[in-house]
């Protein structure tokens, strides 16, 4: 007798809203009366989600900054995502819970030493979050090419979700896992498709969502037109819909995934791959999404879900230029002390943790002791890199005007960014930077992306150096946390 099975995926996410000089949130008034919409969708959708336990029923994935913001703001209900996820993982070897890159960036426009910085960042924050490995990585906005799979795969993710029409073969079974295979290793990653028509009902039709036990119905209907094998119906949506964008959806949510039904059961994707492995292959449509379909020039040149956005490619640009130099000059630096650069960088995540410091990471990299002067060169160099990755956050280029605040976010981490490389090179890339973002204008207001440039490099200058006070080289003693 076949098994029919359904499953509910999560994305939940924020955009980092930090200030980069101060760390803070600054308070946003369209957020009211809340201090920012950090805190009013936690209070509309995370809390109650997790009081409800609800992240003890669905598949999920958390970004790691957001859960970093959480842990200052409401460590109680952080507590209770962790325990209703780990008590999966305990009872059956699996949890269900995926990871997420560290910032919410669009892996195929990257250079690969970045997008393999972004998925190790990513898997290790859940793991230090989690207490255990994460089986499966979700793709921010689901965005996909051959070599960001193969990437995964080479990490030991183990499997991702996508949407129907990225798959190669226009006749997928969005029932059943497939195989994708990387042609040069040989390595696999399952596939996970959702269920479009489900999945769109949940974002788009509220009425869809007012009655578990109609959307229940819907289940069925589905799985009645299913192939007569074990089958999963799988419905993916961003997180945030259940409470926040549309209100009282984290009880729809509780009730349709706590009521059993003798048609289904309800599992998470982890659990299912263990127990039904992929039996059929698929290839990929490179550069496609979930949430648009005009491959991925929403991020890099603008596209008709975007009208009048002309601002995005200029704008995309100026910032992958900066990326460039940056990069470059991290290379030449790094390089004095590591045949491979990049492995200070990948590894640096064990610094954001606070499960070594900087001190002690490159030690254990290089083998030396370093002196002060290098390892201040070195921690600014880093710094430079965190708002380089910051920068290229995805919410910059997902609206339709630069007169938001996700862009102008963007451009701080930008500014921020060169100022850190000037400390740690003597290069100052400050006026050339500021010419390439001169031409990234609102069609709204006029703003100027250099203006905002500007202003925050103007602030970074006055600013006191932080954490100045632990540049000195600290006792080993952690060395042994960073060798597994």
């Amino acid at each position: 007798m076949s098994i029919s099975a359904f499953c509910v995926h999560g994305h939940f996410y924020q955009p980092p809203r930090e200030d980069p000089i101060t760390g803070e949130i600054p308070d946003e008034q369209g957020a009211a009366p809340f201090r920012n919409w950090n805190e009013r969708v936690h209070a509309h959708c995370y809390q109650p989600n997790a009081d409800l336990g609800n992240f003890g029923r669905i598949s999920f994935d958390f970004g790691p900054t957001l859960l970093n913001w959480m842990s200052g703001h409401d460590p109680i209900t952080l507590a209770k995502i962790v325990a209703q996820e780990r008590h999966h993982y305990r009872q059956q070897g699996e949890g269900n819970g995926m990871a997420q890159p560290y910032f919410h960036v669009i892996l195929p426009l990257l250079p690969l030493h970045d997008r393999k910085i972004e998925i190790l960042w990513g898997l290790r924050a859940f793991e230090h979050r989690f207490g255990h490995p994460a089986s499966g990585l979700w793709l921010p906005e689901t965005a996909v090419d051959e070599e960001t799979l193969a990437l995964c795969a080479e990490l030991g993710v183990r499997f991702t979700i996508l949407a129907p029409w990225q798959a190669a073969d226009p006749e997928i079974d969005v029932t059943q896992p497939y195989e994708w295979k990387d042609n040069d290793t040989g390595k696999p990653l399952a596939l996970f498709f959702y269920h479009a028509d489900l999945s769109t009902r949940v974002s788009f039709d509220p009425l869809a969502t007012l009655n578990a036990d109609h959307f229940r119905d819907l289940l069925v209907e589905a799985i009645a037109h299913a192939s007569p094998e074990d089958r999963l119906i799988l419905v993916a949506s961003d997180g945030e819909l259940y409470g926040h964008h549309q209100p009282f959806r984290d009880h729809f949510l509780a009730h349709l995934t706590q009521k059993g039904n003798e048609t289904f059961q309800s599992t998470f994707l982890g659990l299912w791959l263990k127990e039904h492995p992929p039996r059929r292959k698929v290839g990929v449509l490179p550069a496609t999404s979930w949430s648009c379909h005009h491959g991925l020039t929403r991020w890099s040149r603008g596209c008709e879900c975007t009208p009048h956005s002309d601002w995005k490619a200029p704008f995309w640009q100026a910032l992958r230029h900066l990326g460039e130099q940056l990069d470059s000059l991290y290379v030449q630096i790094v390089g004095r002390y590591l045949v491979d650069p990049w492995r200070l960088a990948e590894r640096y995540i064990e610094v954001l943790m606070g499960r070594v410091s900087l001190s002690e990471l490159f030690f254990w990299l290089t083998g030396e002791v370093p002196r002060e002067r290098a390892l201040r060169q070195v921690d600014y160099l880093m710094r430079a890199q965190l708002n380089k990755q910051r920068m290229y956050t995805s919410c910059g280029w997902f609206f339709e005007d630069f007169d938001r605040p996700e862009p102008q976010i963007n451009v701080r981490y930008a500014a921020q960014a060169v100022w850190w490389n000037g400390l740690a090179t003597g290069v100052d890339l400050f006026d050339e930077t500021l010419n390439t973002l001169a031409c990234v204008r609102s069609n709204v207001t006029a703003l100027n992306a250099a203006e905002v440039f500007t202003a925050h490099y103007a602030r970074a200058a006055q600013a006191p150096f932080p954490l100045s006070e632990r540049l000195q080289p600290s006792h080993l003693t952690s060395i042994s946390l960073i060798r597994h």
